[in-house]
Order: structure tokens, then sequence, then C-alpha cells
């Protein structure tokens, strides 16, 4: 496998692989990790197949390092699809900076984090210290899955890689933010839940009523924001009378 780093534009099938998955399916293989180069080129295939349409194209879905192309056999073959896809060429993206930054407003520890004493104990880290490193990192969406507006988030502080926990939540509230392994991610609607609680956002992330419904888009950057109990709750006032706009680096969504 190609390293993601040492790429440079070149035909897709010089550096994927192609697995088959079932009669009408089959995956677009980059790589063997977890890695926001190798990431992009997942998202950005399934944009150009998107654009382009081929005949037979059913759906795609990405995944962190791969993309699971679904088509009809009565219109393509595998073969012929994955010779399309094969001669589709890619520049790297992992050096470029995230189209959008999020910038997302969190009230640490306390009630709206349960876990963020149990994960500075457990870090050797203060409080203040993971709070600081946790909104001290650019994070990257990689993806979408486990509940609508779910965002898996990397990548985490390799100090604040913590397994998930034993006992896990029959219920999370909205807006919790967590972090498991090397990933931070926000839960969007109450569910249950194994990641740990440090923060809570009063924003949004799903609402099917909103076209996309999700706030997030796979490739976009987001980074936490610091609040007191105040400036939350007048935040948490504002989302609910529809008055504030999630903000951008740069300025307003």
């Amino acid at each position: 496998m190609v390293d993601a780093e040492a790429m440079t534009a070149r035909r897709i099938d010089a550096r994927a692989r192609f697995l088959p998955v079932g009669d009408s399916a089959f995956a677009v293989e980059f790589g063997d990790r977890i890695d926001p180069g190798i990431n992009a080129l997942v998202h950005r295939t399934a944009a150009l197949l998107t654009e382009a349409r081929p005949e037979g194209l059913v759906e795609t879905v990405p995944s962190f390092r791969s993309l699971l192309v679904h088509y009809d056999p009565l219109s393509t073959s595998a073969q012929a699809l994955q010779r399309f896809i094969g001669g589709l060429e890619l520049e790297d993206e992992a050096g470029q900076a995230p189209p959008r930054i999020w910038r997302i407003p969190v009230l640490y520890g306390g009630e709206a984090g349960p876990d963020l004493t149990e994960v500075a104990a457990a870090t050797g880290l203060s409080e203040a210290e993971v709070i600081a490193l946790h909104a001290g990192t650019l994070y990257r969406v990689y993806v979408q899955g486990f509940l609508p507006g779910f965002a898996y988030l990397g990548d985490l502080p390799e100090v604040l890689d913590l397994p998930r926990r034993t006992s896990p939540r029959v219920r999370v509230p909205p807006g919790s933010v967590a972090i498991a392994q090397r990933m931070s991610g926000i839960y969007p609607v109450e569910s249950p839940g194994g990641w740990h609680l440090i923060g809570q956002t009063p924003l949004r992330f799903f609402d099917p009523a909103q076209s996309p419904p999700t706030l997030f888009a796979p490739g976009d950057g987001v980074r936490f924001v610091p609040v007191d109990a105040r400036a939350h709750a007048a935040i948490a006032e504002a989302v609910a009378r529809g008055r504030y706009e999630s903000e951008l680096e740069g300025g307003s969504a």
C-alpha cells in the first residue's frame, strides 16, 4: 500500500485496491489506518463519482479509509465500474486546510462533563490541562454515523487516548462532548453511549427539517471553545429561540 504522505497526483488504481463485497458492491480501499490524507482521498473519490454518475452506480458509502460502492448488476459490472474508478485522478489533500472550521462552545466539567475528573486522573493531568488539550486541537470530521449527525472527530492528542468506559451509560444527554481512544464526538440526540463525557454544548447537530440535516460535513474542521456557565446558558437560550448562528472561523455560517 502506498503511503498517503508520499502520494502525488496519479490514477486511483495506482494507489487503491478493489475488494468484492457481495454480488452488487465492492470496496475501494486506500489504506490500512486512520489517516487524514487517506480519508481525504476517500471523500474526494466519493465526490467525483457523485459528479460523474457512471452508469449502474447506485450509491457510495465512505468510511475512515475505504469507499463502499453499490451498483446495479443489471446495468453494469464490478469490472466496468472499477475500470472507470481506477482511471480517475486525484490530487492529494492531506496538507490542505479544511474547507470550513466550526467553532463549538463547550462548558467543561461538573454536571456538563461528569467524566472530566476521571479522565484527568487516568491521564495524570489536571482538569485544566485536559480542557486545554482538548480545546487546543483542530479536529477533522472523518465520517458520520452511529447516530444521525454524530461525527467522528480526529485526532485526539495521544495523552488523552483512553478506552471506552467499561460500563456504558443507558442515557447520554444531547450535546454531550465525549472522547474515546483517539476520537472526540458530540452526541446529537439522547442515546446510550460508552464514551467519556467531558463537556456539553447547547448547539444542535441534526435537524431533519433542514437541508442538509447535519451541521458538519466530512472533511470539515472542528475547534472546541471553552465557555463558562453564563455564556453556555445564553447560547442555549438563543438556540432555543432560533437566534443563534453556528460560528465558522472567519465568520458565521
